[in-house]
């Protein structure tokens, strides 16, 4: 790909952006102003203050201002990178998403990482063992893992070897009364197992009946029948045959799982009590913390985007024999 290609294709998918970030920071700024969360409530918590005092918090929330004017300010705060200040955490909301983001990327990587290698080489054994107990059994689990909640998932897991077996701990990111910082690399990597076990389990059922599905239809081909009459069988047809063909596909769909990604780590950290951007999430909204809830909301905007745009540029890298004009569509 030359340099003015790529400077078109990025110059095109920052237009997109903008436009989503846009739609999605109006859309939701303006289902929350419908709601009845009262921000100058949920600020005070109880507190006993004067008239005098609310009527400065209701001008600082900006309470009873037009619907317009508000959306304006908060766009101009936006494109400045203020997203306001927490009522939870009462620091900016950059800060709150930047620190607890920071403790769930390691989880929702190894998740993923361990989800697209597992499912892709699951759907690969079921693929070329088509019909035999190998395929049922995978299929079988695959049918039970996608119709399962996350969540339960994450209890189930839990519980076997959390409680039972007591093999790891409870929950939390790092040992009750224990500061995040004076944590030892065994102390926090202990609690990282579980919510990453139970994310890949649930991530790997997708890709691999995808995976599985896409084989077959490869090894049913006239191209594969013409690879049989030379003479190739087993893993070798599979190998310089049907992975070839089955890669681009696959990664792609692996890619664009990062939605589910993020709303599943939001119910397995709940699970857990793993201190990530999805307990966050819950905290904000059970809470009612409006400036977090859309500074979390726009940041789940970004990450999906970003899925995307790595989903296209794999493309171009797996399979060179895609043209430049089919990348820049």
């Amino acid at each position: 790909m030359n340099k003015k290609t790529l400077l078109k294709f990025f110059g095109y998918k920052l237009v997109r952006f903008i436009i989503l970030m846009l739609a999605v920071a109006i859309f939701s700024f303006i289902l929350l102003d419908l709601s009845p969360i009262n921000p100058v409530t949920v600020y005070l918590k109880g507190a006993a203050v004067s008239p005098a005092q609310r009527a400065i918090l209701e001008q600082y929330f900006g309470v009873g201002v037009p619907l317009p004017t508000k959306i304006y300010h908060w766009l101009c705060d936006l494109a400045q990178g203020n997203l306001g200040t927490s009522l939870i955490y009462r620091v900016p909301v950059i800060d709150v998403i930047w620190d607890k983001f920071s403790a769930s990327i390691v989880l929702m990587a190894l998740s993923w990482i361990f989800s697209g290698i597992l499912g892709f080489g699951l759907g690969v054994l079921a693929g070329k063992n088509k019909g035999s107990w190998i395929d049922k059994a995978i299929k079988v689990y695959c049918y039970i893992i996608q119709s399962a909640p996350s969540f339960w998932v994450g209890m189930l897991i839990l519980m076997i070897f959390a409680v039972y077996l007591g093999w790891f701990p409870i929950g939390f990111g790092v040992p009750i009364g224990v500061k995040s910082t004076d944590a030892t690399f065994m102390e926090w990597a202990s609690r990282l197992v579980l919510p990453t076990l139970t994310l890949s389990l649930v991530g790997l059922a997708p890709i691999a009946m995808y995976t599985r599905n896409e084989l077959v239809q490869v090894l049913s081909s006239d191209y594969i029948l013409f690879a049989r009459s030379r003479g190739e069988s087993g893993w070798d047809l599979i190998k310089n045959h049907g992975i070839r063909n089955i890669l681009l596909p696959a990664v792609t769909l692996q890619f664009l799982s990062f939605s589910e990604l993020f709303g599943g780590a939001v119910l397995v950290e709940q699970v857990f009590s793993y201190p990530g951007i999805g307990q966050t999430a819950v905290a904000a909204g059970l809470q009612s913390d409006v400036p977090l809830l859309l500074g979390i909301v726009l940041f789940s905007a970004v990450f999906v985007f970003v899925g995307n745009l790595l989903a296209d540029l794999s493309y171009y890298i797996i399979d060179p024999r895609i043209k430049e004009s089919e990348f820049n569509d």
